[in-house]
């Protein structure tokens, strides 16, 4: 006989903030804590407030993995975590000196 199990996991995370945190995260944190969504993940105190400033990304990534584990969501953040890293150490933009000749 063939089983089918059907997975009822409900996800505290809306879908407006794993779409918004890849793009914006720093708003999309705020937002959400506004809106009082992130209480259930019991961020309290300097470190989240810290985390959601400096390195919002980690942060968001810490919030979909203990709301949903390893999913395609969490792989997704992890992606833009590393093309938004990798590409803002290389090249930066010099300023070209104008000189009056």
């Amino acid at each position: 006989m063939n089983s089918i199990h059907i997975d009822l996991t409900t996800h505290l995370l809306p879908f407006w903030f794993l779409v918004v945190s890849l793009f914006i995260p720093r708003i999309a944190l705020l937002v959400a804590w506004l809106q009082q969504q992130l209480t259930p993940f019991h961020l309290t105190g300097i470190v989240p407030l810290l985390g959601a400033i400096f390195v919002p990304r980690i942060l968001i990534l810490v919030l979909i993995y203990q709301d949903q584990g390893l999913s395609a969501w969490f792989l997704i953040h992890a992606v833009a975590l590393l093309l938004v890293w990798g590409g803002t150490g290389g090249n930066q933009m010099r300023r070209r000196r104008y000189r009056d000749d």
